[in-house]
């Protein structure tokens, strides 16, 4: 795809981000006026307003920030749900949002709400974010997701406010995530832990679950430039693992499957552009060998037969709690999301950059 198609591309899907009410709802009509339309403060859209964020950056898209401070002056204005880790979601964007616009309120929003991850959120044994959603409390339980709506949001803050304990806190979230998730066999990560019972669940190698980790290990090394060598070594390392299966799994078309060892079970379309994304933000980070290029190459033209001339996202399933066995993966619905979207603006953007670096 040349540059200018692109371009035009991205804009699309950023748009139907921008018109989706909420999950189920579709887009808004066009006549519902400028700025975001999602009305739920959770992790949907905080992946959302991430890929967003990552645009508009990327475009130098002033238009598109102020949209984004409006979303959050609106929804800190009429008040915030209870913290959780999928609450935590938006709050990535937000610290890196800050380095941009001058809102002390925003600020302090970012401090607090990181001072509360480390000193009241619910631990597991060793220390690990216990998932703790709206829906329940997940007592003892390590979910993959946690690490992209919750660790990455805490390292920069850490960074942001000069506060090495949380980026050392947001590190070790990362290592005890992988002691319990990912398999030492496969390099695969199961999408569960709970130390009640000591077990993964349905051992599921769940392809989005997956793709977050293939994500958050390389933008970790970006949001935090002074990450440790021994911690960048250790984590290279499990990335590496990682794709060397995603690969193997890997479908001719480029896409992956919803559980990536079962080709009976559906494609996904967020996960091929979650793993496209981590596996290009991995050779950037000089993670992973350039040869792994084609990997995402392939991913990405999955991704790209998915987009409709509206510029949604289809293919992606719907939020997918805890399953206890692997067919509840199966049955998950697709559906238009702002997650999907996001991955997908994540991919592409980091593409046309690249192409602007050696046009």
């Amino acid at each position: 795809m040349n540059t200018h198609a692109l371009q035009q591309t991205i804009d699309r899907v950023a748009a139907a981000f921008s018109r989706l009410k909420g999950i189920e709802e579709g887009l808004v009509g066009e006549d519902a006026g400028r700025g975001i339309q999602f009305d739920e403060w959770d992790w949907e859209v905080g992946v959302g307003l991430y890929g967003f964020l990552r645009r508009a950056l990327a475009a130098n898209d002033k238009v598109a920030l102020d949209d984004l401070v409006d979303w959050y002056a609106m929804q800190i204005g009429r008040g915030l749900p209870p913290r959780q880790i999928n609450s935590t979601a938006p709050m990535l964007p937000l610290a890196i949002l800050i380095e941009h616009v001058d809102r002390p309120d925003f600020e302090a929003l970012v401090q607090d709400w990181a001072d509360w991850l480390v000193k009241s959120l619910p631990k597991t044994e060793g220390g690990g974010f216990q998932h703790v959603v709206k829906e329940r409390l997940n007592e003892g339980e390590l979910w993959d997701d946690t690490l992209f709506m919750a660790a990455l949001f805490l390292a920069r803050a850490g960074v942001f406010f000069d506060r090495k304990d949380w980026v050392d806190e947001a590190v070790h979230q990362f290592m005890i995530h992988a002691r319990y998730l990912s398999d030492p066999v496969s390099g695969l990560w199961y999408h569960g832990w709970t130390f009640k019972g000591r077990h993964n669940f349905a051992k599921a190698f769940w392809a989005r679950g997956n793709a977050w980790i293939t994500v958050a290990i390389p933008e970790l090394f970006f949001l935090v430039p002074g990450l440790e060598a021994k911690d960048k070594r250790f984590l290279s390392h499990v990335l590496q693992s990682q794709v060397a299966s995603l690969k193997a799994f890997q479908r001719p078309d480029g896409a992956f499957h919803t559980l990536l060892n079962d080709p009976t079970s559906p494609t996904e379309t967020s996960a091929a552009a979650g793993i496209a994304y981590g596996i290009l933000r991995g050779i950037e980070a000089g993670i992973l060998d350039a040869a792994d290029k084609v990997h995402a190459d392939r991913a990405l033209a999955a991704v790209l037969s998915e987009i409709d001339d509206e510029g949604v996202v289809h293919g992606v399933s719907d939020g997918t709690p805890m399953g206890h066995d692997l067919d509840f993966y199966r049955k998950i619905p697709n559906l238009p999301t702002p997650y999907g979207q996001a991955l997908v603006l994540l991919l592409l953007t980091d593409v046309l950059v690249a192409q602007g670096d050696t046009a």
